[in-house]
């Protein structure tokens, strides 16, 4: 706890002007996040590295970053932690996704993440947008694991998963699953955290600092 308070006081004193130096890299901030930054790497639905993403690293407006580091100390107590997929995203990583889903023929990684969806309806059925709350610094992606075994729990679908199974609401998986689902939306909640209901692993800060703003700066 005494880590958690020195966090908080210490991005108090950060100015809340909309500027990119405010982003925190949360790693620095909580080490005992796990961080896999999938976009930086090929295992994603577009099968590569996405523009705009010269770092692995989790960033997040100071605001969001206090709501993670509280949810990890909630869940530290229990032997578990938070290891995050994507935080900030900016606008060029955005306009990747929207010119790889205009080429058609490029379905490399469909079966892993998109099986059920013929590739030319991912717009028309809302898995890919033109803008992202990611942009806004106050979004993240993220599960739930094990802290000595760094495994994580079984969710009943894996990240970016583009189907109704991932819908936190969704019934047709165990009930094992359903409450690890139901638990991380539980800490994340109390952390101040709103899900989406068509993914179970995404969650925007209720009090978000900069709600009109989509930042174009990279990952770096």
């Amino acid at each position: 706890m005494k880590k958690v308070l020195g966090f908080i006081a210490a991005i108090s004193a950060c100015s809340v002007h909309a500027t990119t130096s405010v982003f925190i890299d949360i790693k620095s901030q909580v080490p005992s996040i796990e961080t896999e930054i999938r976009y930086f790497g090929g295992d994603n639905f577009v099968g590569g590295r996405i523009d705009g993403y010269l770092a692995p690293k989790c960033l997040l407006s100071p605001a969001a970053a206090m709501g993670v580091a509280k949810a990890q100390q909630a869940l530290g107590e229990f032997g578990l932690g938070l290891k995050v997929f994507d935080c900030y995203r900016p606008q060029s990583a955005v306009d990747h996704f929207v010119r790889w889903a205009k080429v058609l023929e490029d379905t490399k990684h469909k079966a892993k993440f998109y099986p059920d969806v013929p590739k030319s309806e991912l717009f028309q059925r809302g898995y890919i947008a033109a803008r992202s709350g990611h942009s806004r610094g106050s979004t993240l992606d993220v599960t739930v694991i094990d802290l000595a075994t760094k495994e994580e729990l079984d969710m009943g679908s894996g990240w970016d998963y583009f189907s109704p199974v991932s819908w936190p609401s969704y019934q047709a998986i165990s009930a094992h699953q359903r409450a690890n689902r139901m638990l991380l939306a539980k800490v994340m909640s109390s952390a101040g955290f709103m899900g989406l209901t068509e993914e179970w692993w995404h969650f925007t800060l209720l009090n978000e600092p900069y709600k009109d703003q989509y930042f174009t700066h990279p990952v770096q």
